[in-house]
């Protein structure tokens, strides 16, 4: 599912909260209570309404630590539209952020402007019980006091690589490129079975799988970027080692992420017998991919090593023959380093199993706005 971008982040304002209150209002749908609480969902709908799709128009979003990106999505097969990125340090939590959000919408269509009926949204954090308190930011709120404060039918939330796996099936184009000879599943391929999983280095790690359901496709979210990080040759086995010396625990996260290239750099620096000095994750990309500093080239070279091996790891533990996908920030930025690196070598070299995942195709997610496109994904399958 595409997703295209409206324009500038929004302002807070009182004011616009308070018209987005009274359209609500006026559209009937402020004061409605929820209903009983469901799996995934705050106001499970009734028996009669999960036979039906649910109402449009809905509202998307993926919630970081430092923005929130909202979209629009007029119903059931609907591409995401009017993407604005909105900062969370300017809002209290996601209700007056969407409020903030709606009242752009509201000021656009005027007369024709209809409040969401329903909303997913992805947030970077574990999700359980009412209580949604985000990892790297200050928003703490109740799941079930949104859907009110929104006037919302039905309100998913999603782990954010939850969503991102649930954009998977229909991605296409632009928005994947293919790293190796096996051919990636077609876009929206009903007969497309096979398991995926998406593995996605930004400032942490995260991984999570996506397996075909009787009803749809259906997202496992995990912990994944916490498991324990292997060494397939004698150099990362000394990295990791350096590493030890440093952490009691070296998981894939501690070197694959913006927190843990410092970590990285500092091992392999001290393998090759270099200072090691201290670096930031945007000096390490500027210095290594310059050439100015061998032990920051070296460092990106492990750090996409390592990633295939890490990701053939969890296309075996997940079996997923439909494919791995690379999301997050990082590997973005290395460009055409990490398509000549070994990643691909690495994801393959798991001695009687290379023909397994010599099979298994993968790619790198290039579209920012994916998770927007698996959160309507989610809504649409909603109730089935």
């Amino acid at each position: 599912m595409r997703c295209r971008a409206a324009g500038p982040a929004v302002a807070p304002s009182l004011a616009a909260l308070a018209a987005v209150a009274t359209l609500l209002g006026r559209a009937g749908i402020l004061a409605a209570r929820p209903r009983a609480e469901g799996f995934g969902t705050v106001g499970a709908m009734t028996q009669a309404e999960t036979r039906s799709q649910l109402p449009g128009p809905w509202l998307v979003a993926d919630i970081g630590g430092t923005n929130a990106r909202f979209g629009w999505v007029e119903g059931a097969g609907a591409e995401v539209t009017q993407v604005v990125s909105i900062p969370t340090a300017g809002h209290a939590g996601p209700a007056p952020a969407a409020a903030a959000y709606l009242r752009q919408r509201a000021d656009a269509l005027g007369a024709h402007f209809r409040a969401p009926r329903a909303a997913a949204l992805a947030v970077a954090t574990a999700l359980a019980g009412d209580r949604v308190a985000l990892t790297n930011s200050g928003w703490d709120f109740s799941r079930r006091e949104l859907q009110q404060a929104l006037g919302l039918q039905a309100l998913l939330l999603l782990n954010d690589f939850e969503a991102l796996a649930m954009s998977l099936p229909r991605l296409q184009g632009a928005q994947l490129r293919p790293f190796g000879p096996a051919p990636l599943p077609a876009a929206d391929d009903a007969a497309a079975t096979g398991t995926r999983a998406v593995v996605g280095p930004g400032t942490g790690l995260g991984v999570a799988g996506l397996v075909r359901g009787p009803h749809g496709w259906v997202a496992v979210p995990g912990e994944g970027g916490h498991a324990s990080l292997a060494a397939t040759d004698d150099f990362e086995a000394a990295v990791l080692a350096a590493a030890w010396r440093e952490h009691e625990h070296v998981s894939a996260e501690r070197l694959l992420s913006g927190i843990g290239l410092p970590v990285l750099h500092a091992a392999v620096a001290r393998v090759l017998g270099h200072p090691a000095e201290a670096l930031t994750a945007a000096q390490i990309f500027e210095r290594g991919l310059s050439g100015a500093d061998a032990p920051a080239a070296r460092t990106l070279d492990a750090f996409c090593a390592l990633l295939g091996g890490f990701a053939g790891n969890v296309a075996l533990v997940l079996g997923a023959r439909g494919g791995v996908y690379i999301g997050g920030g990082i590997v973005p930025r290395l460009g055409e380093r990490f398509f000549a690196s070994r990643f691909r070598e690495r994801f393959e070299a798991k001695g009687r199993f290379r023909p397994y995942l010599q099979a298994v195709p993968t790619a790198l997610v290039t579209d920012t706005l994916a998770a927007l496109g698996g959160a309507a994904l989610a809504l649409e399958q909603h109730g089935r």
